[in-house]
């Protein structure tokens, strides 16, 4: 993680969070001492049950957060690409979690990212401005809906339909490991394993050293769709 110059810092917020320009004047002065971290991929960028440093606004990449078990698996929650904003790290600064504000949840750089942590107060104070304000919860509702998709999955559905659904519109190959599609749906690695195994002797996949084609992306299709099992 390495620290950008801080000139244009104010005028590449803007681009990415065009809301901003609702803000009473000043607001650039704020953010004009405040350095634009540059992050490779795959960087920790907070840890679950750790006290939240600021808000970050994304620039340019993605962030993957994500909840961990104990045994070391993990289940995506939801990305945060450049011009929206983290629900974790808003829900602590707005005092919402207990124990101190702790982090439910961890997040790491899931491309090259740029972004800027803003402290709470500069949020809080941001967050009284109504334009600002519905922006925010308006990210909040539709990761709720997002959310609530997800629990219905893991709750409802097999994982050979979580993982026929997680195969379909990435294109006709995917670069992915067995054990990344593992830690997206919230699984071991094994398990996915012998699920692509049987998807590939049904003839709807070949599989080769990182890498997934798509054979008969129907036949997956309604597997996601829970009609063919």
């Amino acid at each position: 993680m390495t620290l950008t110059d801080t000139p244009g810092a104010a005028e590449a917020l803007l681009q990415a969070y065009p809301v901003l320009a609702q803000l009473p004047a000043g607001w650039q002065d704020e953010v004009a001492g405040l350095p634009v971290l540059a992050v490779p991929a795959g960087t920790p960028l907070f840890s679950e049950h750790s006290p939240c440093q600021g808000f970050p606004l994304v620039l340019s990449g993605e962030v993957r957060v994500a909840r961990g078990a104990p045994d070391g698996r993990s289940l995506e929650l939801y990305r945060v690409p450049a011009g929206e904003v983290c629900i974790v790290s808003a829900s602590c600064v707005f005092g919402a979690m207990r124990a101190a504000d702790l982090l439910p949840a961890h997040g790491r750089a899931e491309q090259d990212t740029q972004l800027m942590l803003v402290p709470p107060a500069i949020f809080l104070r941001w967050c009284g401005n109504e334009a600002f304000r519905g922006f925010v919860l308006g990210v909040f509702a539709n990761r709720l809906g997002d959310l609530i998709e997800l629990a219905e999955a893991v709750a409802f559905q097999p994982l050979e339909q979580r993982l026929a659904a997680a195969l379909l519109g990435r294109g006709a190959t995917l670069r992915i490991t067995h054990a990344r599609l593992a830690e997206e749906l919230g699984t071991a690695r094994e398990i996915v394993t012998r699920l692509l195994k049987r998807y590939e002797a049904a003839g709807w996949v070949q599989l080769g050293r990182e890498r997934i084609e798509l054979i008969d992306a129907q036949a997956l299709r309604r597997c996601a769709a829970g009609e063919s099992h």
